[in-house]
């Protein structure tokens, strides 16, 4: 694809996210219509505990609590996911299902091949695209987007 002038960053990246994510999700619902890989963080850090609370899925997939809430709300209605509040009603428990525990294997196997093409694909680039998005990600959790643009604002209305 040739960049075109008004190709910024974020219209290339949900581009290579629609390129992904996509055509990851044609290769999921062929065999499972609902599932998208939106669930993939939620399913994968259930996928190592008896259950979590919502925040601890957030913190262990890096999304965002309401995300993450959405997502369960999402599992839970195919019925992936069960959900049980704790003693005091605070928190609520998410637990997969029998469903979700029997959908893992098929899961797994997706996720590993997903991880294989991943690599692959890193290795046709000058630079890993895993290594470029964990630092970009990084830089713009120590400086985030808007204190950037702003700054350049700043000094372009100086000139002006």
């Amino acid at each position: 694809m040739i960049k075109r002038t008004a190709d910024g960053l974020g219209t290339q990246l949900r581009r290579l996210l629609e390129l992904l994510d996509g055509e990851l999700e044609q290769i999921y619902r062929k065999d499972h219509p609902f599932y998208t890989p939106r669930f993939t963080p939620v399913m994968k850090a259930l996928s190592t505990e008896k259950h979590l609370t919502i925040k601890a899925i957030a913190e262990r997939s890096s999304v965002s609590h309401s995300a993450a809430s959405q997502t369960v709300a999402k599992l839970s209605h195919h019925g992936l996911v069960e959900l049980d509040h704790d003693t005091d009603r605070r928190e609520r428990k998410v637990t997969l299902s029998d469903d979700g525990r029997a959908l893992l294997p098929w899961l797994e196997t997706r996720w590993d091949a997903t991880t294989q093409a991943a690599d692959e694909l890193d290795q046709e680039l000058s630079h890993p695209l895993s290594a470029i998005l964990a630092e970009a990600i990084l830089r713009l959790e120590e400086r985030g987007f808007a204190e950037r643009i702003q700054s350049h604002v700043s000094e372009m209305e100086k000139i002006a």
